[in-house]
Order: structure tokens, then sequence, then C-alpha cells
């Protein structure tokens, strides 16, 4: 059987998934727009902890430390960008989230 990672928000992170959600409901104009900023929010979520619980040495690393690492997530015609860290055997740390159009984590 294989060892499960815990998968964890910081603040930070918390804060840009409500960023994010916040920016998609500003621009909603239909129902199906505003069903999509959950859904996209749900899309995260899901690939974070379906991914990061499993196999986070999987995905690409972040500068020289083999712990800091991001994942992809594709999303309709774009996608998002999660920022995070390995810590010890156990335990995943997601520090930023993004939408891939943005410069950089906030």
């Amino acid at each position: 059987m294989t060892e499960r990672f815990e998968v964890r928000y910081t603040d930070s992170a918390r804060s840009d998934l409500f960023r994010l959600f916040d920016f998609l409901l500003e621009r909603a104009l239909t129902v199906e727009d505003f069903e999509g900023a959950q859904a996209a929010i749900d899309a995260i979520a899901s690939a974070a902890d379906l991914h990061l619980s499993r196999s986070p040495f999987l995905y690409r690393k972040v500068g020289d430390s083999p712990f800091l690492r991001e994942l992809l997530i594709p999303f309709r015609s774009a996608g998002y960008v999660v920022l995070y860290e390995i810590e010890g055997a156990s335990k995943v740390n997601i520090l930023a989230v993004r939408h891939q159009l943005e410069d950089d984590y906030h």
C-alpha cells in the first residue's frame, strides 16, 4: 500500500483561492459564469488533493530545492498553477495559487 501525503493549505494559499474566486464572480454575467467560478475552485482543490497526496515529487521543480514544486492544473481554455513544498515524508504544504496568466505568485 502506498503512503499518502497530507495536503495542507497555508493562509496565503487560501487567500489566493478567495482572490481567484472573487475575480471570477466580479466578471460573471450569467448563471453559467457563477457556476464556472465554483467549478474552477473545485477543480483546483480536487486536482491538488488527488495529485499531491499521491505523487508530489512528480511535478516540476522551482529553483534549486527538490522540495519546492509547481502543479499545473488545466481548466477550460486556461489553467492554474499551484506552488507547494514537500515537508518530510508525509506532508505537502500548498504555498500559493495563481492563474496561469498572472505574472507571479501574490
